[in-house]
């Protein structure tokens, strides 16, 4: 519950995610792949895959009756099934917990990768086009949102997308959309002298939902270079294609085109989320503050924040969902926001400008390092009662950083804060480690993926099968073969038939066991 009970060890779930917490993603601690279930067509030639049922993002939960209290709802005190539980890497006692905070886009917002991604794979290829001196013919290019999965490499000095496990062993690679025999794979990868460690300024990893479609136009592009495509800068190499391809996407950001599609258009970006409201509600009400802490800057999150509480465009927007909030931080700059010092600005919701947060206040004449308190040098107000307008919604800040974060919400480093976030590195792994925060790690895919597990359970039973008895198969196999080379028998005739004979099943069984492996990975993604 919300005021102290523990919930703890994997696959167990909390009374306070049961009670109400509908965010339509599957939340957990463990990074997870992205799987998906079909591909289409690319550069040169079309590949198929026979699309399969129930392998999109699920939708949110159905919206309560006006009026109800998530504590009536049968979802909310029933056994769930496992997508929608919690999965826990250590005890948290809610009690402990002081304030729960929120990142936006991935988090509160979930945006539809059919629209959403192929936005920006068409608003990169257009600045291409007109910026880095790319030939038309990228306009013809087609996007497929579902091929590119999170948790691979990119290898830009090779122009190739790699699979790689915990171990750094490369088990799948493609160049551009061809995939690299196992002899080219092991020569370039696992046996070529010293092991990579797949970092930056080498490799690039796929790591977050909006760099799904920058990756997959890197392949495009690595393709037409192959292709030598009329018009094309061949004389590139593909490092260089890729520093233009994110050259383009943060020039995509900076000039704002991709979010001013998205707020013409919200719900056609954005799905709607109706257990938001009723969630933050229920954290306030039990005594704890909420906060948004996002690195989108305030007229963006404006133009989503009002989509999801309100369902509200255009000229309609209005500041109403600030009053769900405590403190609200935009323009963070996670994860430096977790151990830099920066200015921090008050934002004016009605004109969109910024103000100093020193209120004209002397300068302290000495060090910061001298304070007795790190608090004493942060510009921020005190207190979530100074932070409130007098309407009662949020006052609205952008950049600063941690130490202005915890002055307001009145709290110290430690467990005594809750976040919600997306990223493994920007929003859980930075604040966990330096500020000790307790997170929550936001993992849509993982949904798909334990539903198909569920489907697959027989396949997973006989692939098990299957091991076991190889296993044992090769083992009688051993000692067969021990015998026949030591001649410890009178009958080696027998014995050769014998041995044969369990030759023919082990093939039969590893062929049997290859091609079953093979068919329940491709299950889950047709090419990852």
């Amino acid at each position: 519950s919300l005021n102290g009970d523990f919930y703890s060890g994997f696959g167990t779930q909390s009374d306070f995610m049961r009670a109400g917490y509908q965010l339509r993603r599957v939340v957990s601690i463990q990074n997870s792949s992205y799987r998906f279930s079909r591909f289409t067509s690319m550069i040169g030639a079309k590949r198929s895959v026979t699309e399969r049922e129930g392998e999109e993002f699920m939708p949110p939960p159905p919206r309560p009756e006006q009026g109800t209290s998530v504590w009536e709802i049968e979802s909310a005190y029933t056994p769930l099934e496992a997508p929608r539980r919690i999965f826990c890497n250590r005890s948290l006692n809610m009690g402990s917990i002081k304030a729960v905070g929120f990142d936006m886009d991935y988090t509160l917002a979930s945006y539809k990768p059919e629209t959403f991604e192929t936005l920006a794979h068409e608003q990169t290829v257009d600045k291409l086009v007109k910026y880095f001196g790319y030939p038309k013919a990228l306009y013809d290019l087609t996007f497929d949102y579902r091929y590119m999965t999170r948790g691979l490499v990119i290898d830009k000095e090779r122009g190739n997308v790699l699979k790689v496990d915990r171990h750094k062993y490369v088990k799948l690679a493609y160049h551009g959309f061809m995939p690299l025999s196992r002899e080219e794979r092991m020569d370039q990868y696992n046996t070529a002298g010293p092991q990579f460690d797949f970092e930056e300024p080498e490799f690039a990893l796929i790591d977050t939902l909006f760099s799904l479609a920058e990756a997959y136009l890197f392949m495009q592009l690595v393709e037409m270079k192959d292709a030598t495509v009329a018009g094309f800068p061949l004389e590139k190499s593909y490092s260089e294609l890729y520093k233009e391809v994110r050259g383009a996407v943060d020039l995509c950001h900076r000039d704002g085109s991709i979010k001013r599609e998205v707020a013409k258009t919200p719900e056609k970006y954005l799905y709607s989320d109706p257990g938001i409201v009723t969630v933050l509600n229920m954290i306030r009400e039990s005594g704890k503050k909420v906060f948004l802490a996002t690195n989108s800057l305030f007229d963006y999150t404006h133009v989503v924040m009002n989509w999801l509480i309100e369902q509200k465009s255009g000229k309609d927007r209005d500041e109403k969902w600030l009053s769900y909030f405590d403190v609200v931080v935009t323009g963070c700059g996670k994860p430096r926001f977790f151990t830099e010092r920066k200015d921090l600005f008050e934002v004016q919701p009605s004109t969109f400008t910024l103000l100093n947060t020193e209120g004209g206040s002397p300068m302290i004449p000495i060090g910061e390092d001298d304070l007795p308190s790190q608090l004493l040098g942060s510009t921020a107000p005190e207190g979530c009662d100074h932070v409130h307008a007098k309407d009662g919604r949020a006052r609205v800040f952008q950049g600063g950083s941690y130490i202005d974060l915890h002055k307001m919400l009145g709290v110290r480093p430690g467990g005594e804060v809750l976040y919600v976030g997306d990223h493994i590195y920007g929003d859980v792994l930075r604040s966990k480690k330096d500020l000790g925060w307790r997170t929550l790690l936001v993992i849509p895919e993982l949904e798909t993926e334990l539903h198909k597990m569920a489907s697959l359970q027989s396949q997973f039973e006989e692939l098990s099968r299957l091991r076991q008895q190889r296993s044992a198969i090769d083992d009688q196999l051993q000692r067969l073969e021990w015998k026949l080379e030591n001649g410890n028998t009178e009958d080696t005739a027998g014995l050769k038939y014998i041995t044969n004979n369990f030759r023919e099943q082990s093939d039969s069984i590893r062929a049997r066991h290859k091609q079953l492996l093979k068919e329940y990975h491709e299950a889950f993604h047709p090419i990852w």
